[in-house]
């Protein structure tokens, strides 16, 4: 056994060269090693398969091609796993508290595993909504040449349903308007099988921004869980790793200012998720890069939503899919000069490489407006500021929705009691639902709002209510809905005085948020103000409380 070893072996060289790692390839050798898988690069393949939720539960095999790919390409794969949970399954439960933290643990276990076992290259496949960014961050930390694979997009379900039609139906049917029997129908047949779930939600947008920043193969966000394309790219990327190797293109080469621009220009022309703003700036964070809130508002003035897609417009993924995925939706807008073509990506070539040889999109296809002829002229991704959210808070607003509303505030210390609130008609019109203690160290964990927007949307309310938290939403989530709001109420932010009745002001073309309070209200109220004790004194939640920062720095728990 030699001491040498190329520069694309710096890693497993010093775990298994030489006769002092006799015992390290004692136990290479019970997995499977024999003497010349020991002079590869190491390829570690982290896979997020579990049986937890559709999104991942075919993930497994996936890994299989990975690992299959970076071997034929002259490496060793080597497979392990990481966790997932299921926002679908666990929204609207404390379980749901977990989601966000999630991803820390993903990029830590990933950065661990990695780190400790020496693998010089990985590919990280992720299918669920915090797998995505938790498996960039994980790769960030490491900086090893690296290749991220999207698990892919289920399949519609009956009459075009999907996760989001299960969450209204059960709003509708709390009002009376379904019964239990169409409730059930909705049920059984609206997740047909593996992939993530089927709008340009949070999986679908995360998907799209990674390709657009270049850390995924061009077409990996737009593909069917179950296809023969997904398996192909499982199987590239783990050849494109060993190039990858062979050039020493680290992520940090390719996750750049320029690049997150791009991510962030995707994801407004797709009408993406909220999520994509703590997201993407977390990630940013996590390389070195400066992403802040107001960049989503000026890179959104020029650029138009232009996707029709679901929550907010008709078509699912799939169907986007069908007529060619983002891939020439990335061409219209680089060759409007919206994107920055010189970024390098996972292929070793620019963007604008990757998109040369693109062809347009089909003419009869509605799912994509020109871009001369958008959805919305600007972002539907709204940076508000005002004396409610000093800090910042995040609305998704599409135009639908009107772009002011003026109610009442109806409070709420937690998900659960707006939820009851909103299902025994407490909330009525004109009413602007406050859920707040739900922030990144108030919930703990930031929860997603997806059944109480859900509700509203189902009991009819979805023009007649807005409502604000210090939580977020889901992807699917739609109506006047504005989360992240910073500071947080644990924090004494100004949502932790307001109280039932005091008028609340959203303006999505001025961008601000403010309740009618006077000054010396306001200081008799934060006088009073008591912080609420830790709703968590041990364990994950309760450490996750004391180490994430404010959702407008992207709620992260490694930050300086």
């Amino acid at each position: 056994m030699t001491d040498q070893s190329d520069s694309s072996r710096r890693h497993s060289s010093k775990v298994v060269d030489g006769a002092g790692k006799s015992a390290s390839r004692a136990m290479l050798r019970a997995v499977g090693f024999n003497d010349d898988d020991f002079k590869k690069p190491q390829v570690g393949v982290a896979s997020t398969w579990s049986m937890v939720t559709p999104c991942n539960s075919h993930i497994g095999e996936l890994a299989e091609h990975a690992r299959d790919g970076a071997d034929r390409a002259g490496g060793k794969g080597v497979i392990f796993n990481t966790i997932t949970i299921s926002d679908g399954i666990a929204n609207g439960t404390e379980g749901m508290k977990y989601s966000l933290v999630s991803r820390e643990v993903i990029a830590d276990s990933i950065e661990t595993v990695a780190g400790c076992e020496g693998f010089d290259g990985l590919v990280a496949i992720g299918g669920c909504d915090k797998n995505m960014p938790g498996c960039i961050m994980g790769l960030a930390r490491l900086d090893r040449p690296s290749v991220f694979v999207y698990g892919g997009t289920i399949l519609p379900g009956k009459n075009h349903t999907d996760i989001v039609s299960v969450f209204e139906a059960m709003g509708a049917h709390s009002r009376g308007d379904i019964d239990r029997i169409e409730l059930k129908n909705i049920e059984e047949t609206a997740i047909p099988g593996p992939g993530s779930c089927g709008g340009m939600y949070t999986a679908n947008t995360m998907a799209s921004a990674i390709e657009a920043l270049g850390m995924s193969l061009p077409g990996s966000s737009a593909q069917n869980a179950v296809s023969n394309d997904k398996r192909d790219d499982c199987e590239a990327a783990g050849e494109a790793v060993l190039e990858l190797l062979k050039r020493d293109i680290k992520p940090s080469d390719i996750m750049t200012r320029e690049a997150f621009e791009n991510a962030i220009t995707v994801v407004i022309a797709l009408g993406g998720s909220t999520n994509a703003v703590l997201h993407l700036i977390g990630m940013a964070r996590t390389v070195g890069v400066d992403v802040s809130l107001s960049d989503f508002t000026e890179i959104g003035k020029r650029v138009p939503v232009v996707a029709d897609l679901r929550p907010s417009g008709h078509y699912m993924m799939s169907e986007l899919v069908a007529i060619g995925g983002i891939q020439p939706l990335m061409k219209l807008l680089l060759e409007a000069g919206l994107l920055h073509g010189d970024c390098l990506t996972v292929t070793g070539e620019t963007l604008a490489d990757n998109l040369a040889g693109v062809e347009g999109y089909p003419d009869a296809q509605e799912i994509i407006a020109p871009l001369d002829q958008p959805i919305k002229a600007e972002s539907h991704l709204r940076i508000l500021y005002g004396n409610l959210a000093p800090d910042g808070a995040v609305a998704k607003i599409t135009g639908k929705e009107g772009t002011h509303f003026r109610g009442t505030a109806r409070v709420f210390n937690s998900e659960e009691e707006a939820q009851a609130g909103i299902n025994d008609g407490s909330v009525v019109a004109g009413d602007v639902v406050v859920i707040r203690y739900e922030g990144p160290k108030g919930g703990p964990g930031m929860r997603e709002m997806l059944t109480p927007t859900s509700a509203i949307m189902g009991r009819g309310l979805g023009n007649d209510v807005a409502l604000i938290t210090d939580g977020r939403f889901s992807g699917g989530s739609h109506g006047f809905v504005v989360g992240h709001v910073a500071p947080e109420a644990f924090d004494g932010g100004p949502l932790a005085l307001v109280e039932d009745g005091d008028v609340i002001t959203i303006d999505a073309e001025a961008n601000t948020i403010d309740v009618a309070i006077g000054g010396e209200e306001v200081e008799r109220r934060h006088a009073a103000w008591q912080r609420p004790a830790p709703r968590y004194t041990k364990g994950v939640l309760a450490k996750y409380a004391r180490l994430v920062s404010s959702a407008s720095t992207g709620a992260v728990t490694d930050d300086d």
